[in-house]
């Protein structure tokens, strides 16, 4: 089991946000979460605090992944709180709802603005340091439209297959520096019970962090069946 070091999950939000925070809590780590809203993140921490022992440093700090001075000045608070992460999580993502010919073009620019240009500067600042240690895991949360998309959600679309192919050029980059990186593609809708349940879907990124250099994956696809 690797040793207890520092999370950072940015888009901690209920669902899958929580339980990928609360899998590291549980097993040891300083816990950082970043959301948008203050009560997001009131709840958030609540529940990563009643997930299970051991208790851990537990910080939250308010940050919009679509505005990188918003999103740095929250990281730079958590950095500074339970230090550099070992493992950072990107998990926020924006939906505009239509087929590709009706989404207003800056509707489009705003969500690529959270589902690309945030993951970007996540990984970028969890690369700085990660550099200077010689390790890390940075891991993003991908979705199946990015391997079949469907009109109504072109934007989501877009915005998960432009996160997928950043994180694999993010891996190819990072990888000779000790820093693993990888996405976790998830083709279905997250919700307590069956296939994509949100605790057992946060063991694949648990599981992905655990691994040996050597024997690294840069996706972990979770579907049904």
């Amino acid at each position: 089991m690797p040793a207890p070091g520092s999370v950072i999950v940015v888009g901690a939000g209920p669902g899958l946000g929580v339980s990928i925070a609360a899998r590291f809590a549980r097993a040891g780590f300083a816990t950082g979460l970043i959301a948008r809203q203050r009560a997001t993140l009131d709840a958030a921490t609540a529940a990563v605090a009643a997930s299970g022992w051991p208790p851990v440093r537990l910080a939250a700090a308010v940050g919009d992944a679509g505005d990188q001075s918003s999103l740095d000045g929250a990281w730079a608070e958590l950095a500074e709180q339970i230090g550099p992460p070992t493992v950072a999580v990107y998990n926020a993502m924006a939906v505009v709802r239509g087929d590709p010919t009706t989404i207003d073009p800056a509707d489009l620019g705003a969500s690529l603005a959270v589902n690309i240009t945030g993951a970007l500067r996540c990984a970028q600042l969890a690369a700085a340091a990660m550099k200077a240690a010689g390790t890390g895991t940075i891991l993003f949360t991908g979705g199946g439209l990015a391997l079949e998309p469907f009109p109504a959600a072109a934007s989501l679309a877009a915005g998960k297959a432009g996160a997928r192919n950043l994180a694999f050029s993010l891996a190819l980059e990072l990888e000779p520096a000790g820093i693993h990186v990888a996405v976790v593609t998830v083709c279905g809708r997250v919700e307590p019970g069956g296939a994509f349940d949100p605790d057992a879907i946060a063991d694949a990124y648990w599981d992905l962090h655990a691994q040996a250099p050597g024997s690294w994956e840069r996706e972990r696809v979770i579907a049904d069946g």
